[in-house]
């Protein structure tokens, strides 16, 4: 079965969710785990820890966080699997309107990407 991954980025320290929310991610969460389709995930901290290592030219340079030229962060992520591409696109809907349902005034982006399984993958 196809394997993806699920991101959600937003502007960083915006405040704590709303608590319906973190209710409304256990149970979506949980009834996932339960069929098998959620495998993993969870929420990231903050950059002010954050590591990067750019490569450019040949060479490694270290930067450390906090990362004032973002306006966006990755602030959690998922390992889901699904039988298709179709039922993995309606479930991260459904991921985001539970966002737009619980914490309106904050701009989320839910990304979905499909886990590559090498050189013979779909391109799609």
């Amino acid at each position: 079965m196809p394997r993806f991954m699920g991101f959600v980025r937003m502007e960083e320290n915006i405040g704590e969710p709303p608590q319906s929310l973190f209710g409304a991610m256990d149970a979506y969460i949980g009834e996932r785990a339960a069929s098998g389709v959620f495998i993993d995930g969870g929420g990231l901290y903050g950059t002010e820890d954050a590591v990067n290592f750019v490569v450019r030219k040949g060479e490694v340079t270290r930067v450390d966080g906090p990362y004032a030229e973002a306006k966006e962060v990755v602030g959690g992520w998922s390992l889901l699997e699904y039988a298709t591409l179709e039922d993995a696109v309606a479930d991260q809907e459904e991921f985001a309107r539970l966002h737009a349902e619980h914490w309106p005034e904050v701009t989320v982006v839910a990304t979905l990407r499909q886990i590559s399984g090498g050189p013979d993958a779909p391109e799609a």
